[in-house]
């Protein structure tokens, strides 16, 4: 399973239109090579250089029930259910770096079921859920700079 965007390359620097006090707007994603087996996806985008200066990862997007036959994600798309992010908000929240350039990492699941939840669950809770059904991962990393 691969997840990649048309927007940035893997390692690279995550354009400033997807920023937080920017346009705020996720950046495309496309996937691919899902297991057959697979009955649904889930995505995280955390930012674990906040740690030091907030005293833990910072949740920027939570999305699971996507659908395994979904290939991509549209600027500003949401082809699943949206989850609870440390800015207290629903939905995608772009990077904001107090402190010079972070890294972002978007972890895409694919579940061996479908997880039935609700709006608004946190990451917590989300990896709480899907303990035991992860039957793969891909990671894509992004660095923004303010």
């Amino acid at each position: 399973m691969k997840i990649i965007s048309p927007a940035f390359d893997d390692g690279g620097t995550i354009p400033e239109k997807y920023g937080y006090t920017e346009q705020n707007v996720n950046p495309p994603l496309r996937i691919s090579g899902v297991q057959e087996e697979a009955e649904s996806l889930a995505l995280v985008m955390d930012d674990p250089d906040a740690e030091p200066v907030a005293g833990k990862v910072w949740d920027h997007w939570v999305l699971y029930g996507i659908p395994p036959s979904v290939t991509s994600i549209e600027e500003g798309g949401s082809p699943g259910t949206e989850g609870r992010t440390d800015y207290d908000e629903l939905g995608y929240g772009g990077p904001n770096p107090p402190d010079g350039p972070h890294e972002y990492v978007f972890k895409l699941y694919a579940l061996d079921t479908e997880l039935g939840l609700d709006e608004g669950v946190t990451k917590e809770e989300l990896e709480q859920v899907m303990d035991g059904h992860v039957l793969e991962q891909a990671v894509l990393k992004g660095t923004y700079v303010p």
